[in-house]
């Protein structure tokens, strides 16, 4: 059984969206988190390092972090198919996206966020428009990040896109809207946001 350590209305809804999409055995923990304010305390009950959201408990089996959650549960639970196999070709696109999501957008997503100009210490870095170009040239595609294949990758950017498709961050694209209405009009997305409050 997994638990799902969770705040509602948070990045750790994404992770109702998969268990559903899994068809997984799943409970969920509503635990606190700090406040973007500075208010609020870590849950003693969560097992995140940093007391935050998501993370999921697989049997005393714990996994933080969205892209380690992910890759866990997809191969825990290879079913339907929401992550390649490893022996599969589309496994390698898979784990870079996957890697991608928390290495390159997120931080180039928080830097425009926080209206910090992206640093330059490294190579890895860059900036928004040109993350979400690559990622537009990628669902030109397809309708998913990995072609015709609906998978995790999908949850992850998807459900982010959707949280911020509608301000100033993300640029207006059709391709991006199509991409956000396929996400939310499946049946795990409704069921999710139906179980979200717990």
């Amino acid at each position: 059984m997994i638990t799902l350590y969770h705040r509602p209305r948070t990045r750790s809804t994404r992770f109702i969206v998969l268990l559903e999409e899994l068809a997984a055995p799943y409970t969920i923990r509503i635990v606190s988190t700090r406040q973007g304010d500075g208010g609020g305390a870590p849950d003693p009950a969560n097992p995140h390092p940093h007391g935050k959201v998501p993370a999921i408990s697989d049997d005393g089996v714990i996994v933080f972090e969205s892209p380690a959650i992910a890759l866990y549960l997809t191969d825990r639970f290879p079913e339907n198919r929401l992550g390649p196999p490893v022996a599969d070709p589309q496994r390698g696109p898979y784990l870079s996206w996957l890697s991608y999501y928390s290495a390159v957008l997120e931080p180039a997503f928080m830097c425009k966020f926080m209206n910090i100009e992206v640093p330059r210490v490294s190579a890895g870095w860059a900036g928004l428009d040109e993350v979400m170009a690559v990622i537009l040239a990628r669902l030109e595609r397809g309708p998913y990040l990995l072609g015709e294949n609906y998978t995790a990758l999908d949850v992850l950017y998807g459900s982010m896109f959707a949280l911020f498709g509608k301000s100033e961050l993300l640029p207006k694209s059709p391709l991006i809207a199509a991409y956000v209405q396929r996400f939310t009009e499946r049946p795990a997305f409704a069921r999710a946001l139906a179980r979200d409050a717990g």
